[in-house]
């Protein structure tokens, strides 16, 4: 009995080893530290091999592009292309609030597969503004770097000259 009760006091550490259950509040206060956030910029994941990566967004844009002045009958793209740009706004719209109730819900699946239909609806979208994605990228790039408090902060008050009202 005794065995098992110093089991029972005892915690697997990093290595696989055991430690004895007075040293925990030392692994507890190490465990604490490690969860400060550390700055997005400093982490360089690289992406697994023979992984898709962004790229693909560009052979999208590329797609929906070249269908823009395709038959309707036969391509999604074109057929939202011709109904304007009211009806592409409302899909993407759609398509978002779809991929918030997924991400709410915990369902990883699913928000994996609407978060697609929300890129691609972007992509949409822009094809139908005359948005290439280097401007985005571009736009993207100059903002690398700087606090988003700071950002938000140096915009104009509203680029469409409309009052708006954000939750901050």
């Amino acid at each position: 009995m005794a065995k098992k009760t110093s089991k029972l006091l005892e915690k697997k550490t990093a290595k696989g080893k055991t430690a004895p259950a007075n040293a925990r509040s030392k692994v507890k206060n190490v465990s604490k530290a490690k969860r400060n956030p550390v700055p997005a910029s400093s982490i360089s994941v690289p992406p697994p091999l023979n992984a898709p990566d962004a790229r693909v967004l560009d052979r999208l844009w590329a797609t929906v592009l070249a269908r823009k002045n395709a038959d309707p009958a036969t391509s999604h793209s074109a057929r939202l292309l011709a109904r304007g740009t009211a009806k592409i706004a409302q899909k993407f719209g759609e398509e978002a609030v779809e991929c918030l109730i997924e991400a709410v819900g915990g369902h990883r699946l699913a928000l994996v597969a609407e978060s697609a239909d929300v890129l691609y609806h972007l992509l949409v979208l822009w094809v139908d503004a005359g948005l290439r994605p280097e401007q985005i990228w571009a736009e993207l790039s100059r903002r690398e770097g700087i606090s988003g408090i700071t950002e938000k902060a140096s915009r104009p008050r509203s680029a469409t000259g409309f009052a708006t009202t954000k939750i901050p």
